[in-house]
């Protein structure tokens, strides 16, 4: 049977993804057919960029784009926001007459989640460990908070100095370290992000040494699979408040939704409720 919307997720180690199941349970609120696939490169033996091709020409209304190909399809895509264009990743593609457009749900679902737990608490000084393409979202997002002191740290020093050149550009205020021991600048900061894919599922561990979080106010985990993570076990333990990267997950596919469908509404408890219950009771 032809579904009415045809949507996929291109990227690696998907196969605990929930997004399929939060894109079918949408459409069905809204009375829609929706086949959502697993696109992964690796799997296909084909390059993104063949895959991204594929689905651009296979009849796919859109995609998401997840690790490690955030960054890699902004330069196949037209990016209008020009706050999209300074974050440099996209993970919503939506296919056109006018050709693929990208967007960033990752940015606005961080705020909306952050709200969410925090409502308009200040974020303090934060530590972000990670800066790919879920890093800089959340990092654009942080700014939009009203973030004053950021410290970013990754392995790849040049990717971490490339992100804070780009976020003084677009907030001068902003006071930004660059640092390769996480460690070391979690002190003093009351909030620590983990944007790295340590912790899910085929990369376990956690980012950042339980000690380390003595200090911290709250943390977010932008790993969502599993969604308790070491990272989030040992920020409880030491007092935290916790952003499951859950909340992540649900927002971005929320915004996302939006702009798959051209605008239909949810209902988001309706929604929360099923894509937590038991995968034989969602569907």
């Amino acid at each position: 049977m032809t579904p009415d919307l045809l949507l996929g997720l291109i990227g690696d180690n998907i196969a605990a993804s929930r997004s399929p199941l939060l894109h079918v349970l949408a459409g069905r609120q809204n009375g829609l057919r929706v086949q959502y696939d697993r696109l992964v490169p690796p799997v296909l033996r084909k390059e993104f960029t063949d895959v991204f091709a594929g689905a651009a020409g296979g009849g796919y209304r859109g995609v998401n784009v997840t690790y490690p190909y955030k960054e890699q399809v902004v330069a196949h895509v037209t990016v209008p926001d020009p706050l999209v264009r300074a974050v440099g990743a996209v993970n919503t593609v939506i296919f056109g007459a006018d050709g693929p457009v990208g967007h960033n749900t990752d940015y606005s679902g961080f705020i909306a989640a952050y709200r969410g737990l925090r409502g308009d608490s200040p974020t303090g000084a934060v530590l972000m460990i990670g800066t790919g393409g879920v890093g800089r979202a959340v990092a654009f997002g942080l700014v939009a908070l009203g973030v004053q002191d950021l410290r970013l740290v990754d392995r790849d020093h040049a990717k971490a100095s490339a992100l804070a050149a780009d976020l003084q550009r677009a907030a001068p205020q902003l006071a930004v370290q660059v640092g390769q021991c996480a460690e070391t600048a979690a002190s003093g900061a009351q909030g620590v992000v983990n944007c790295t894919p340590v912790g899910m599922v085929g990369y376990e561990g956690t980012p950042v040494a339980r000690s380390a979080l003595a200090g911290a106010e709250w943390v977010f985990d932008a790993v969502y699979t599993p969604a308790e993570t070491q990272f989030l076990t040992d920020a409880r333990a030491q007092g935290a408040q916790v952003l499951s990267g859950w909340e992540l997950f649900f927002w971005q596919g929320v915004h996302a939704w939006a702009l798959f469908s051209g605008g239909l509404g949810l209902d988001l408890d309706r929604l929360r409720a099923d894509l937590l219950a038991p995968a034989e009771e969602a569907l």
